[in-house]
């Protein structure tokens, strides 16, 4: 599905300040797991602004984030030069476009993005770009044993009453894979796929870093709420209090990661 050139225009900023940020296990995990020493090259498709790409900016002898929203390279950039980071490079662009001249990599992430890809050509771009014995992470949230919290339930249904029922997705709507990412990666030329589980760990929501990672999304973008923005923002304040006076909303966060090897 081709989402179109506007599929996250206006959420960088509130991407680099509001998305939970991936805690320091999955960091840990992917080291032990491809025996990670400072060598080598690392690819992050589907970067975003950059967060989880510099975690790794002293495992790596380059670091190199691609995502299609200039807005997000943008933001990727400025961490970069905060952090004092100067071994990453930010492309712009489709992996289908850039592949031909990023060279090969030791491993190759895709976080919370593989979703949006066409993935048995992505698959297969990945495995042509891996260094002999390279391997792949596809990083997610785990929800499938978790049971939705009554805010988070009623979050969606405010967004629901401003924005519709359909999952607004660029230019078109967001239809969800049907196959597991798992089930995908086994029918490609990777070896060796395994699912992952990462401890879970506690992360604290307040108000503000609610409304600030649904304007990071794709489906609830500030730009879509026009002139009725400050009325979505007090229904849903109100409706968050009415929950819980405090403004404090606690969830337990685990990553799953799914790794395979050339």
């Amino acid at each position: 599905m081709d989402y179109g050139a506007d599929l996250f225009k206006g959420t960088a900023w509130y991407y680099s300040r509001y998305r939970p940020l991936y805690p320091s296990s999955l960091l840990r995990f992917l080291v032990n797991k491809f025996s990670l020493n400072g060598e080598g090259r690392l690819l992050d498709l589907g970067c975003g602004t950059g967060q989880l790409t510099l975690k790794f900016y002293d495992w790596f002898q380059e670091i190199i984030g691609v995502d299609t929203e200039p807005e997000m390279l943008i933001e990727a950039l400025h961490l970069s030069n905060v952090n004092r980071v100067d071994n990453a490079c930010w492309l712009q662009g489709r992996a289908e476009e850039r592949s031909s001249d990023w060279g090969s990599f030791r491993l190759m992430l895709i976080a919370k993005a593989f979703h949006w890809m066409d993935r048995e050509s992505i698959l297969e771009i990945l495995y042509n770009s891996s260094d002999d014995n390279g391997g792949i992470a596809i990083i997610d949230y785990d929800i499938d044993k978790c049971e939705p919290l009554h805010w988070k339930l009623r979050v969606a249904e405010i967004v629901k009453v401003w924005l519709g029922d359909e999952r607004r997705a660029g230019n078109s709507t967001y239809t969800p894979p049907k196959e597991r990412f798992e089930d995908t990666i086994t029918k490609s030329r990777f070896r060796d796929v395994e699912r992952h589980v990462l401890p879970s760990y506690s992360y604290n929501w307040t108000i503000d870093t609610i409304l600030g990672n649904l304007y990071s999304t794709s489906y609830a973008s500030k730009r879509f709420f026009g002139e009725n923005l400050e009325k979505f923002e007090n229904e849903l304040k109100s409706a968050l209090i009415d929950i819980d006076s405090t403004g404090i909303f606690t969830e337990e966060l685990s990553v799953s990661v799914i790794t395979a090897y050339k």
